[in-house]
């Protein structure tokens, strides 16, 4: 009992050094302090930043929070999740007109059906009128619900002409999901803004196929972004032991999982000998061991010059912020940064320029170069 006494003390010593308003850290390029911008939060899933300088966070357990001008706000009616080990309120994204039709985007797990056999992903739209959640439209329910509670993907990303992409993985089900275009579940997905399916999408034509499916063979992408040249989509996913990996979604392409994978099993059982087999593609960069990536955005802002066109990922893993630096697309080198102050669940870059990090159990703090 005094021994954990002890620990619980020091524990409590290293949340206090943690959470002073600055801690400096010093990078390869350029030294660097942390702000903390929104302190008291647990798990923030996902942020969007709104033209008024406010921020929209989501938290795992289903709360919906507008932070302004230094004060947090509960947004009211946010619809029900199942909040159980994954599960809960996800992702925010916000329209690309956003400014002038105020469309707010969710993802989060929950039972649109009522009945009792669980959940699984949902993508909603919906606007915020006096701090109340209003509007709501379901653009895509994932089936069939399912008890398990791992795995729900989640991550939303609009692309340059206005299609949301988003994730759904494979749901604990990997040797049924992610290699069946009739099943959801492993994949990519790519709508309208308003939930319908472009005629274009790879899949339209074949027989009861999931339409809005964009790529499959995925595992659990929680980590999706745009390239700031190329327009293209990008994730990261998380492999089992070993195995993460960073891709470029490409139309009707299929990524292996679980045909091929660099991963094995949480018990060291090997999952396939396979690591490449025709028709399937290979990731940009895998990691092994898996440092169970989350969150990804390229760096552009001038605030950075050393580090643009890099992307930050975080580590829930192993607790740091991944510098990812590429050349002609491919990792050249890595650095790790913010190291020990806690579980990175998501990473952007505002509008302001500056890269804002959430981490769980702490807050959002924002990089400040010095």
């Amino acid at each position: 009992m005094r021994k954990l006494n002890f620990l619980l003390i020091v524990f409590s010593y290293f949340l206090a050094s943690c959470q002073e308003k600055e801690i400096s850290f010093q990078s390869e390029s350029f030294n660097f302090r942390t702000e903390i911008v929104v302190d008291g939060l647990d798990i923030p899933w996902g942020m969007a930043f709104l033209p008024d300088g406010s921020i929209l966070i989501s938290e795992l357990e289903g709360k919906l929070i507008l932070f302004k001008n230094g004060e947090k706000t509960l947004i009211s009616n946010v619809p029900k999740v199942i909040y159980k080990n994954q599960g809960g309120l996800l992702d925010i994204a916000l329209h690309p007109d956003y400014k002038n039709n105020g469309w707010i985007y969710f993802s989060y797990s929950g039972n649109v059906e009522n009945d009792d056999k669980g959940g699984n992903t949902t993508i909603m739209r919906a606007k915020i009128i006096n701090h109340e959640l209003v509007n709501q439209e379901i653009l895509y329910k994932a089936t069939p619900n399912t008890k398990k509670t791992q795995h729900y993907g989640s991550r939303l990303q609009f692309d340059r002409e206005g299609y949301l992409y988003f994730s759904i993985g494979d749901r604990g089900n990997r040797d049924v999901n992610p290699q069946d275009i009739t099943k959801d579940g492993g994949k990519i997905y790519r709508i309208y803004d308003d939930g319908r399916i472009p005629d274009d999408n790879p899949f339209v034509h074949v027989k009861n196929a999931k339409t809005a499916i964009y790529s499959y063979g995925h595992r659990n992408p929680q980590g999706m972004t745009i390239h700031p040249e190329t327009g293209k989509i990008w994730i990261h996913e998380h492999g089992p032991q070993g195995g993460d990996e960073i891709n470029i979604v490409t139309k009707g392409k299929n990524y292996g999982w679980p045909k091929i994978t660099y991963g094995i099993n949480y018990d060291d059982s090997v999952i396939t000998d396979d690591t490449a087999l025709p028709g399937m593609e290979q990731p940009l960069h895998f990691w092994t061991p898996s440092i169970a990536p989350s969150g990804m955005d390229f760096v552009t802002s001038d605030k950075y010059p050393s580090w643009k066109g890099n992307i930050m990922t975080g580590s829930l893993k192993f607790k740091y912020l991944d510098r990812i630096v590429l050349k002609n697309n491919k990792v050249t080198k890595e650095e790790k940064l913010l190291e020990n102050m806690g579980r990175i669940r998501t990473v952007k870059q505002a509008p302001d320029g500056y890269i804002y990090v959430a981490i769980e159990q702490f807050g959002i703090i924002r990089i400040v170069p010095n």
